[in-house]
């Protein structure tokens, strides 16, 4: 059911989170929301808050911080095409993620592979050179 009618639906806010499939359950929404990793119009807020259209919520997920806007509410879980009709991301949260993920990508590609046990061939080498060298 979805709202925008001149009495609006009230739902709280871990609930809006898990129908707008931001968490898996509503637990998760809870904890994340009890953790200061959601942010309601910029302040810290109880999962009891009731939701409203228009209101910007702050997000933590994992390495990814999304800043999106409360287009509808709802209090059913959907299909995905469905839940992000809910909200929208603001275009400065989109590029911050993008060029955070590129950061990222680059500082892995920078560091050294990691170690591997020598194959059959590099331990003969090895041996073949001990033995050149009295080792």
């Amino acid at each position: 059911m979805t709202a925008s009618t001149a009495d609006e639906q009230r739902v709280r806010l871990d609930k809006w989170l898990w129908a707008a499939r931001f968490y898996k359950t509503r637990s998760l929404a809870k904890e994340a929301i009890e953790g200061g990793k959601v942010h309601y119009n910029s302040q810290r807020c109880k999962p009891g808050k009731l939701v409203e259209a228009g209101a910007k919520l702050t997000l933590r997920l994992g390495w990814q911080e999304k800043v999106v806007i409360v287009d509808d509410i709802s209090d059913r879980r959907r299909g995905a095409p469905e839940a992000q009709k809910l909200y929208h991301e603001t275009e400065e949260s989109a590029k911050k993620r993008e060029e955070m993920a590129w950061q990222r990508k680059t500082m892995q590609a920078a560091q050294l592979p990691p170690a591997r046990r020598p194959s059959k061939k590099d331990r003969r080498d090895i041996q073949r050179f001990r033995e050149q060298n009295g080792l």
